[in-house]
């Protein structure tokens, strides 16, 4: 490759075209977002979750987590119900027709998932899996370098480059 792979360019252009052709689509399909579909799926997973641990999960601030939910639950997709243990926290728990939507919205992604990799070979998508798998694991370690207590701008030069 003679000229340097822009990593970083790539993933915001790419990101920014998928998701936007997948909300879109999702809003047809649907009449959700792929954030409401996110939520679904991980309270599919897991009933019950405290908003704190959804917005951990979906890298979300929990007041712009809080409206999504709030808009699920108007779809009565979702209900929220004091935590037992500790009333200051709030679970969200999947309705039935929450658990259908998921459901519909799962046969959706797999093919979605399908069409992004059929132009790739097994060992291609392995790689691609193990790709986002480090990215996702690393993204502190990879912009911030190993040292994510220190806010110098060091390595910023570093990770970008001529990006």
């Amino acid at each position: 490759m003679s000229k340097k792979l822009r990593v970083f360019y790539h993933l915001q252009v790419a990101y920014t075209a998928l998701f936007r052709a997948a909300d879109h689509r999702a809003r047809q399909n649907t009449g959700l977002t792929i954030t409401q579909i996110a939520v679904l799926f991980l309270l599919n997973e897991k009933d019950g979750q405290p908003v704190s641990e959804i917005a951990a999960r979906l890298s979300m601030g929990k007041s712009s987590l809080t409206g999504l939910i709030d808009r699920l639950w108007e779809k009565r997709l979702v209900r929220r119900s004091p935590c037992p243990k500790d009333g200051r926290v709030t679970l969200v728990f999947l309705e039935d027709a929450g658990r259908e939507a998921a459901k519909d919205a799962g046969h959706h992604t797999r093919h979605y998932n399908a069409a992004l990799l059929a132009p790739f070979t097994d060992t291609e998508q392995e790689v691609i899996g193990r790709f986002l798998k480090h990215i996702a694991e690393n993204a502190d370690t990879i912009i911030n370098g190993q040292d994510t207590e220190s806010s110098g701008t060091s390595n910023v030069k570093e990770t970008f480059g001529n990006a």
